[in-house]
This record gives structure tokens, sequence and C-alpha cells, in this order.
């Protein structure tokens, strides 16, 4: 028998985008079991309500692409009451950069990097006002080192690692902290479907690609799990992270300490 999380978070109502699955999943899950409300915002509308009922929850169903879904309006109603942002939505596009289609490099970066700012502006003055607040992004460890073939991933995570020390910078004094997790490859379906493209721009097959591009950086050679990333997650939103802010937490293997 498993044994059952402390109730660390009981009370709290965390926000997550990209919710539905993935890391956004696992740390929905881990956010539940340890006493919070959880919204889970995603695309997805069948996947963000089963995620949702699963998580004793709720749902929002929202593209974040869509600028009039993150008006001010619309921002502060989904983000009323809430204590911990989670920015997780993200989407990839491998391709050298003279090819890189401007629009998918617009996307990217409005996705990743934009959104996380509008979303954290409109949760920083009720959180202000609370005396508390956790906003937690979920960078890479492409936000503190490049690879080849992924300019506008890099750039947005890289803006993303800028954007999370401001917030620990001005949020301190209001009991708000903010922190970066830099997770490698994770077993998600946004790294499984990576594969193909890194294949035809490498030059190599595809069954060579995890041990030739994705781990070679790596002295665990294995792909990161969901459920690891979303322990870290769970203890930054908790009262034990209070000081702890400005911060980028890698969990990749030892790329990084290359």
């Amino acid at each position: 028998m498993s044994a059952v999380a402390p109730q660390t978070l009981k009370g709290r109502r965390a926000l997550i985008t990209g919710g539905a699955g993935g890391i956004g999943l696992a740390a929905g899950r881990s956010f539940a079991a340890r006493g919070a409300h959880v919204v889970v915002a995603d695309l997805d509308r069948d996947g963000a309500e089963a995620a949702a009922a699963e998580l004793g929850g709720s749902a929002w169903v929202v593209d974040l692409l869509d600028p009039e879904a993150v008006t001010d309006e619309r921002l502060a109603e989904a983000l009323d009451g809430v204590d911990i942002l989670v920015n997780n939505a993200g989407i990839q596009r491998v391709s050298a950069i003279e090819e890189f289609d401007p629009q998918d490099f617009r996307r990217i970066i409005t996705l990743m990097l934009e959104v996380p700012f509008l979303l954290v502006r409109a949760a920083l003055p009720k959180m202000y006002a609370n005396g508390f607040g956790r906003i937690i992004n979920i960078s890479s460890v492409h936000g503190l080192r490049a690879s080849a073939f992924k300019s506008a991933y890099v750039t947005a995570k890289h803006g993303l690692e800028g954007l999370s020390k401001v917030t620990a910078l001005e949020g301190g004094p209001h009991g708000v902290t903010s922190n970066c997790v830099n997770p490698g490859y994770v077993r998600t379906p946004l790294v499984e479907k990576q594969i193909a493209d890194q294949a035809r721009v490498h030059g190599i097959d595809e069954s060579e690609v995890l041990a030739k591009i994705m781990l070679t950086e790596s002295a665990i050679k294995r792909l990161v799990e969901p459920e690891e990333v979303a322990s870290l997650i769970a203890w930054l939103a908790s009262d034990d992270a209070a000081m702890v802010t400005g911060a980028s937490y890698t969990m990749d293997g030892g790329w990084s300490a290359r």
C-alpha cells in the first residue's frame, strides 16, 4: 500500500497550463494528493475534463494562443483565488534556423514566454494581497544550455528564466516565490514527437535518436519520468520552500554539469 501524501497544500488552489498530460498531469496528481484544488488549463477539452474529474479539480479549456482568451478580464477570472501558478504549456519545432518558419517561431515565443508573463501579471495582485504565492515555471535544460535546431524553444526557455528571476525579485517582499524547474528530456508526448524530426535534421535513423542525440550529454542514460519532475514542483509549492526563489533546479541527469 502506498503512503498517503502529507496534506502540505491543503486549502491551496493551483492552476497548471498544459495540465491534461505529461508533466502537467503528473504535477496535478501530486498537488491533489497533497490537498490542493487543481485547475487544469489545456486546449484539449476531453483531456482537461478527464484530468479535472480524476483530480477532483476543475477544467479551464483554453487556447492560450488566442488573444481573446488572454485578455485581462478573462485571465483575472481564471486566476481568481489561485495561490500556485505552474507555467507548463509548451510546443516544439525542430529545424535549422535558415529553414525555420517565422510564424512557428512567433507561436513558440508567444505560448512559452509571453503567455507566462500575462499569467504571472494577472496572478500577482491577489497573491500580493494574500501574502502568499508560488510561481513555478517549467523551463528545461534548454533554459541553461543550447542545442542546435531548436532556436525558438531555446530562446523562449532562456527568456522564461529571466522572467522568473525578475518575478522573484519583485515578489519576494510580498511572500511570492518564483522558480524554474529544468528537466532534461522527459518521457512525454512532446518529446516522443521530436524523434522523427531529430532523425531528419541529423540524418540518422529514428532508433538512434535517443542514444546519439537526446541522452548524449546526460550522465544518467534514461529519460526523466514526469512523476520525478512533479515531486520537485510539489516541494517548490510548499511552505518548506518559502526561502527558495529566483532559482533554477536542474533535473537533467548531469547534462548541465558539463
